[in-house]
């Protein structure tokens, strides 16, 4: 097998390497139904390798090609799962191993985690184990972190480009809004960004029959040691699931003072996502702490998590470079720490709060966040919930509900472990308003260099959080050509809004991937989104479930988007659009409810 032509990936492999790809088996959930339990309906769902792990396949057989070495692609699942593995040999895995037993069922990420990373050192030693950096199914992102601290490796998330040069590895890594160049020496945990490579794909059966049984190993529970394993390992554990379905008219409007109308009737100019009132709770049950992770230039994102961890009832520490502007937030005590590296912040936490356990710990959703998160939550053993939208306290204990499937289905996610940890979506929790400033006691964190990764450069080309917290959002598709760009970004300006854009759009470069929106990008929540140029195929349109009032532009009465609309206009958005804008920026300036031009 060639080399990968892709510029983003260059392989020099100065020794033949033993390279693992771990993959996973997921539902085609497009028609996805759940039982009277809520539980998901699988039989007769198509099944298929998950898309991020394709890119880890591809790149894994390759650097093996090229080192002359091996590539065992690794997955844990039920026996029908063998076929992830089929397929990844006819991509240039030369083995696999079918981590399968019925003592594995039921396993959250940790306990999954565990499994692969005992497999990976029983059948080792490795050195590059390749992964997706996040399943499409459950979003959680949590895997590939909580391996890497199980293996006692450096952990790469979100590589964008890639070399391999002997024993040093050189990466570009694609952190939400930020860029990020690093090196590290092997053996190392790479997690794949969608855009690293082209993805490895044979998805006929026929074909995957032809791989011969002996390149596929079977390894149980038992050789693997006492565990615990599956459901018994797990410290999380699924309550109430519901489908998220939003009911929406798809009024074809026949005029701009219709569908002002209807936005003016439906309040979507009044403000967006879930309303906060009062102040930030003042400290509560002394034995309830919640420690609360803050990212460095992430003001809004620490504001949601502060406020919200306030209103948990206990009191907040929160674990930072400086103690500067916290305290109004929610902050009631502050663990100052040195560094921000993931592998170092989660060694120094742990032996922090190992003798004295908090009582929950919640982290930003961001790619820094679920990195610390997941690799702290494999030191403590404690259940770790991912990308959560919605934090309530239930019998003294924490809830925390989380999408999946593409936001299709809301779980709500209960650890019974003593520490019960989050990561939380940017842009869902309320904001209370500040409460009175104050002094806050510190404590220091003592860290050591721990991760073997440096930083050569890092920068932003975006704001994630502008996204995440506006009122308005106008999508933007490839029915708008690049030279309209700047159209769209003035009429935006105008009205106070932010852009967001369709995969094929950031594919393309005409916008920041920070402003992709649908499965493999970001999910919002604005209280208004106007999508222009945009067919609405699911992969864009399940990123605004949550969206309040959705308006449509677009000049085929026969498009998917309809169906994801509120109300909208069937024409060209050059004819209609500046009119749309001028009406909604006037009953914005007057605070009115009526709605004609």
């Amino acid at each position: 097998m060639s080399a990968i032509s892709d510029p983003a990936v260059d392989l020099r492999p100065g020794r033949p390497l033993r390279v693992a790809a771990l993959v996973k088996q997921i539902p085609k959930f497009e028609d996805m139904t759940l039982d009277p339990d809520g539980r998901l309906v699988r039989d007769g769902l198509e099944l298929h390798m998950n898309d991020y792990c394709r890119r880890g396949v591809r790149v894994a057989a390759d650097l093996a090609a090229v080192s002359h070495g091996t590539c065992t692609a690794v997955t844990l699942g039920p026996p029908e799962a063998h076929t992830v593995l089929r397929e990844a040999v006819l991509c240039g895995a030369t083995g696999g191993l079918h981590v399968t037993d019925p003592a594995f069922a039921g396993s959250d990420t940790l306990a999954t985690a565990r499994a692969l990373a005992a497999a990976l050192t029983a059948h080792g030693p490795f050195d590059v184990v390749l992964c997706g950096r996040n399943s499409v199914d459950a979003d959680t992102g949590q895997v590939p972190g909580q391996v890497a601290e199980l293996l006692g490796w450096p952990l790469l998330t979100g590589v964008r480009e890639l070399t391999v040069d002997g024993d040093l590895v050189t990466a570009l890594l694609e952190h939400d809004d930020e860029w990020v160049r690093t090196e590290v020496a092997l053996p190392v945990v790479l997690s794949c960004a969608e855009r690293l490579c082209d993805p490895c794909k044979i998805k006929d059966p026929e074909a995957w029959a032809t791989v011969e049984a002996g390149l596929l190993t079977t390894v149980t529970a038992a050789e693997l040691g006492a565990g615990p394993w599956g459901q018994a390992g797990s410290p999380t554990r699924v309550g109430e699931v519901r489908e998220l379905t939003v009911d929406r008219a798809g009024e074809q409007a026949t005029a701009v003072a219709r569908v002002l109308d209807v936005v003016a009737e439906r309040g979507a100019l009044d403000g967006r996502g879930p309303a906060a009132t009062g102040q930030v709770a003042e400290p509560g049950d002394p034995d309830r702490c919640v420690i609360v992770l803050v990212e460095h230039d992430r003001p809004d994102v620490t504001a949601e998590l502060l406020g919200s961890a306030a209103a948990l009832g206990g009191t907040v520490t929160a674990v930072a470079a400086s103690p500067d502007g916290l305290a109004p937030l929610g902050a009631d005590r502050v663990l100052l720490t040195a560094t921000a590296d993931p592998a170092e912040l989660a060694a120094a936490l742990h032996a922090h709060l190992a003798a004295d356990p908090p009582w929950a710990m919640l982290a930003p959703g961001t790619a820094w966040g679920r990195h610390v998160a997941a690799r702290l939550a494999a030191r403590l053993g404690a259940g770790l919930t991912g990308d959560a939208v919605d934090l309530r306290l239930v019998d003294g204990r924490l809830v925390a509900d989380k999408p999946a499937f593409g936001g299709r289905l809301v779980a709500a996610i209960r650890c019974s472990s003593p520490t019960q940890m989050a990561t939380v979506r940017p842009g869902v929790l309320p904001r209370p308003g500040p409460r009175s400033d104050r002094p806050l006691p510190t404590d220091r964190l003592a860290s050591s260099p721990a991760s073997g990764v440096r930083v050569l450069e890092r920068w932003r080309d975006d704001d994630a959080a502008l996204l995440a917290t506006a009122s308005i959002v106008i999508g933007v598709g490839q029915g708008v050509a690049p030279d309209d760009l700047p159209v769209l970004e003035d009429l935006a300006a105008t009205l106070g809004a932010e852009l967001c854009a369709t995969r094929k759009v950031t594919d393309a470069g005409w916008m920041p991937r920070a402003r992709q929106v649908g499965i493999t990008g970001h999910a919002i929540a604005p209280a208004l989104h106007i999508a222009v140029g945009t067919s609405g195929k699911f992969n864009h349109t399940v990123g605004l479930r949550n969206a309040g009032t959705v308006v449509a532009v677009n000049p085929d009465p026969d498009c998917e988007l309809w169906s994801w609309a509120d109300v909208g206009l069937v024409a060209e958005w050059q004819d209609v659009l500046a009119d749309l804008v001028a009406g909604l920026t006037r009953m914005r300036e007057a605070g009115s409810d009526a709605g004609g031009p």
